[in-house]
């Protein structure tokens, strides 16, 4: 499916076509392929900056953690500050035990003495299998002295595991004079892996964003809070939360004053982080393991946003939902239902519902449609899904896809 970044809004930037971490002044970093993965595909790369810039990170809620999900939570509640960020894929070094946490430290230590610190890690792939430390210490000697700006476009390629396209993006950004500073220009640049296993509460996904933009002290950990929960927060593939979600945002390096916190240059750079965050997860939508179609699900007049996205999340997970996507078969009466089981009450005569341009359903009544049409537009690559409960001024949305044999077929396969 095109990947395409989202419309423009109005005062919020642009979209830089092609752009990426590479985007990013100050930033540079580089990738290569150590044998991780037997297709010989790049599987490690490495991110870096100048100096230690603020760092922020949102991680799994799984149970069990990964082996650098631990070691990044822990340095970041030490020092929320990193120049470096290694990352391999091929191999999650999760349920790996001690020797896991050995190998994401000496991959910390590694890149620290090659790339600067403080440094974390990320890894992605098969589960439950050592890390060919060896192979990936070798690899980052080798990438010493390699990094550039140029060399930053290979790491994207280099994060992915059943993915089939790279997920990046950079937003510019034009931010207004601010205590006598002048109006700056700056980029927000990042990029995703992630394709399935992909659930609200982190689901397997990895995104590094950046930007030379300075924050106040503190404020990357509540900016990125903000962009993660109205972006990654609101998909959904399959349901499955990985052992190793992971997203980072490190922030800093231009030579301009801190953003002032709550200023109007912070709630610039806020709805900028927004941006990126939503389009990196939509792109991961759109390369669903084996979809074919995605859908976008709003839900408006709920008594909150909170209870909004309670009935978002329980359509976009309904497998028969899921299934008629696959079947680009408009059976609207399957999204009703599983709206009515979201644990939140629901009066039959509020509701109306729309798929694409038809009303489906409003008022306790079906409606009329040219049914072709309605067959049309639920077959198309990206469904709208427009659903108002008539409560209150609560909104929210989510993206799913469809369920398909592609998929099943994926993963009844991944280690065989």
């Amino acid at each position: 499916m095109a990947l395409s970044p989202a419309a423009p809004e109005p005062g919020e930037g642009r979209f830089l076509d092609g752009g990426g971490l590479h985007s990013v002044p100050g930033m540079r970093g580089g990738a290569l392929g150590v044998g991780l993965k037997d297709s010989g595909n790049p599987d490690l790369a490495v991110i870096a900056a100048e100096e230690p810039l603020q760092a922020a990170g949102r991680f799994t809620l799984n149970r069990l953690p990964a082996a650098p999900v631990q070691l990044c939570r822990r340095m970041l509640a030490d020092s929320a500050r990193a120049s470096c960020v290694v990352i391999n894929s091929g191999n999650a070094n999760a349920l790996t035990g001690r020797k896991g946490l050995e190998h994401a430290e000496r991959m910390r230590t590694r890149s620290e003495a090659h790339f600067g610190g403080p440094a974390l890690v990320l890894s992605t792939g098969v589960i439950g299998v050592p890390l060919p430390i060896g192979k990936v210490e070798a690899g980052l000697d080798r990438l010493k002295g390699r990094l550039g700006s140029e060399a930053l476009r290979e790491v994207p390629a280099a994060m992915l595991t059943t993915d089939t396209c790279t997920k990046q993006c950079a937003l510019e950004l034009e931010l207004p004079e601010e205590d006598g500073d002048p109006a700056r220009r700056v980029t927000i640049g990042g990029a995703a892996k992630g394709s399935g296993m992909i659930h609200p509460r982190m689901g397997t996904m990895l995104a590094v964003i950046g930007s030379e933009a300075v924050l106040a002290e503190g404020r990357a950990d509540a900016l990125l809070g903000a962009a993660v929960d109205r972006s990654f927060h609101c998909i959904t593939v399959d349901g499955d939360t990985s052992t190793n979600d992971s997203v980072l945002l490190l922030a800093g390096g231009a030579a301009m004053p801190a953003l002032r916190p709550e200023g109007a240059r912070e709630a610039l750079f806020a709805r900028g982080l927004r941006r990126v965050a939503r389009e990196l997860a939509l792109q991961i939508v759109r390369d669903g393991e084996g979809a074919a179609r995605m859908a976008r699900i709003a839900v408006e007049g709920a008594e909150s946003h909170a209870e909004a996205r309670q009935v978002a999340l329980a359509i976009a997970t309904s497998s028969l939902v899921k299934t008629a996507l696959a079947g680009g078969d408009p059976n609207w009466g399957r999204i009703l239902a599983a709206a009515a089981n979201a644990g939140v009450a629901l009066q039959e005569d509020s509701l109306h519902l729309e798929l694409g341009d038809h009303t489906v359903y409003t008022r306790g009544a079906p409606q009329a449609v040219d049914t072709k049409s309605l067959s049309q537009t639920f077959a198309a690559e990206q469904v709208e899904i427009r659903l108002r409960l008539g409560k209150g001024p609560g909104n929210a949305w989510m993206a799913t896809t469809d369920l398909s044999r592609r998929y099943v077929e994926i993963n009844s396969e991944y280690t065989t």
